[in-house]
């Protein structure tokens, strides 16, 4: 007797647009958003095009918005490391985090932050700047300061900028240096950045003195 084939399963409709999103993720981390269409996304899910429509009824532009708030639930996990031990250990194992969520979607997150995109609106921006805020607000809680003032947000603003913008360097350059080795250089750009606003803010002195003293 030959063995009876595996039940069928219908997903929920929760599973069901969670592999669509998974479909379009997986396709938008390789390509750009433009050179991605409906059919592509329904073509790799293994259902038709009508059901992609079901689920995202605005067509791409709806798909892609939500595939973006997905991929940027993710980046903001990278840095929720928990507060515990030293800090640049805690900020390496972020970073850690951050540059393979970088190496999985490559062209997809070069596309995301260089922007350009033919589907790009006032609304995908907000959830990109979403994932920045919230990256501060990690940093800020690392560091132990509940109201940072001006010069220290600046600093660590500018600091998340510089990350972005070497990851995107890092792609070009065929993933050059080793991530490890961009790890501890953005690691050692953190406390560089610091350590000059520390000359001009009395806040941020207090934070190289003590955070940061016995570390570096």
């Amino acid at each position: 007797m030959s063995p009876a084939a595996p039940a069928y399963r219908r997903l929920s409709v929760e599973e069901r647009r969670s592999q669509l999103l998974d479909a379009a993720l997986s396709l938008f981390a390789h390509r750009v958003p433009e050179d991605v269409s409906l059919d592509d996304v329904a073509e790799a899910a293994g259902v038709s095009r009508p059901l992609v429509y079901r689920y995202f009824p605005g067509g791409k532009q709806q798909l892609y918005e939500a595939a973006l708030r997905s991929a940027a639930e993710e980046l903001q996990h990278c840095f929720g490391e928990p507060r515990e031990g030293p800090l640049l250990p805690r900020l390496a194992r972020a970073l850690d985090r951050y540059l393979t969520f970088v190496g999985r979607h490559d062209a997809g997150f070069s596309a995301l932050l260089q922007g350009g995109s033919v589907v790009e609106t006032s609304r995908t921006t907000a959830i990109v700047d979403g994932v920045r805020r919230a990256a501060a607000e990690h940093i800020y809680s690392h560091l132990g300061v509940a109201d940072p003032g001006p010069r220290l947000r600046m600093t660590v603003r500018m600091w998340i900028t510089a990350v972005e913008a070497a990851s995107l360097i890092w792609l070009d350059e065929d993933k050059q240096p080793p991530a490890d080795e961009l790890r501890d250089w953005l690691v050692d750009q953190f406390i560089a950045a610091l350590t000059v606003t520390a000359a001009r803010d009395a806040q941020t002195a207090e934070l190289v003195r003590g955070a940061l003293a016995a570390q570096t």
